[in-house]
């Protein structure tokens, strides 16, 4: 018998509609037919899908989901198109209407911030409920940019008059002495990245016309001891290079009206040998706390070059192995005890 064959058409409006979703030489055309068992047919403005019912029914879904974002001005990349496929082929398409009608932010350039994973949209989630959110995960998983831009609309909306954006300066103790500047010339390197962030985001005018009027402050960690932050969006990032002190002090400066979000990557200390990182403690000493939110990123959730989350995924790899190898050797030398 033969198998049953459904076909279904989604009408396209333009042919720049056709070039997002099918993707500039195919490229996202090729991907739908390398992943599922269909055929898609362009003809002028309608694109059919033929194939297997349960191919065809959630493909059809996706790109109409897709269209209507694009009909609102998005423009698709081809990761989010790849996304948006996994997410099909998961018998998860009701994730992509969530997150491309997420809109965050609208930078100063015109660019959309929207959440790109489904452990992003979780994220922005946590934020928006809770008022401390701690986010841990690898490189290129958007802890920071994405908390920054959550607080940029905080502040436009007024739902805060502050924001404040700190790190630890792990090496301040041993080397500022030596670089050349005054104190902000010395710790400016550690707080680099923040600034690109506020950049991007702002521009450069509207960021310095900010700090100038204190509406935003970026400091060491070290500068939040002694003060109760009131009205503000506050963001502890590399989090993980927090000792449990700092930690315990930073948490305990929230004031009212305020929201404070740490990010970091436990994998990444960079602590002297003896120092406990307070973000790798907090999620046990916090477990429980009404108002408190704890969100775990994964390599599934990097944005950056698809190169990177291979690279996540081997250096696992190689942890666990090398963890593994260490419990094995120890127990051996047990037995000759």
């Amino acid at each position: 018998m033969d198998k049953e064959v459904a076909s279904r058409t989604v009408l396209l409006q333009s042919g720049d509609e056709s070039v997002q979703l099918l993707g500039k030489f195919d490229q996202h055309f090729n991907l739908v037919e390398e992943n599922f068992a269909v055929r898609l047919i362009p003809r002028g403005h309608e694109l059919t899908i033929e194939g297997p019912p349960e191919e065809v029914e959630p493909l059809q879904q996706m790109f109409q989901e897709l269209l209507g974002h694009i009909r609102k001005g998005h423009l698709l990349t081809g990761r989010e198109f790849e996304y948006a496929l996994k997410l099909t082929r998961e018998g998860n398409v009701r994730s992509v209407r969530e997150l491309f009608s997420d809109l965050v932010l609208v930078t100063h350039r015109g660019k959309q911030i929207r959440p790109k994973t489904v452990g992003q949209k979780s994220y922005l989630e946590a934020i928006r409920r809770y008022d401390i959110v701690l986010c841990i995960g690898p490189a290129g998983t958007g802890k920071t940019y994405l908390a920054l831009a959550m607080a940029i609309d905080a502040l436009k909306n007024k739902q805060v008059q502050r924001l404040i954006l700190t790190r630890p300066a792990v090496e301040a103790g041993e080397h500022l002495g030596f670089l050349p500047g005054d104190f902000q010339e010395k710790v400016d390197p550690y707080l680099r990245p923040l600034y690109d962030g506020l950049y991007d985001l702002l521009g450069v005018e509207i960021f310095q016309k900010y700090r100038e009027r204190g509406i935003i402050e970026v400091a060491p960690l070290a500068y939040m001891r002694g003060r109760t932050l009131d009205d503000s969006f506050v963001i502890l990032d590399e989090g993980q290079n927090a000792t449990s002190e700092q930690m315990k002090m930073f948490l305990t400066r929230l004031g009212f009206g305020s929201k404070a979000v740490i990010t970091g990557d436990i994998t990444q200390i960079d602590l002297p040998r003896g120092r406990y990182s307070g973000l790798e403690e907090a999620p046990r000493i916090l477990a429980g706390i009404e108002g408190i939110a704890l969100v775990y990123l994964t390599e599934k959730d990097v944005v950056r070059h698809p190169l990177v989350q291979n690279i996540i995924k081997a250096y696992e790899a190689y942890e666990a192995f090398r963890e593994s190898k260490h419990e094995n050797r120890a127990e051996n030398q047990g037995h000759f005890k």
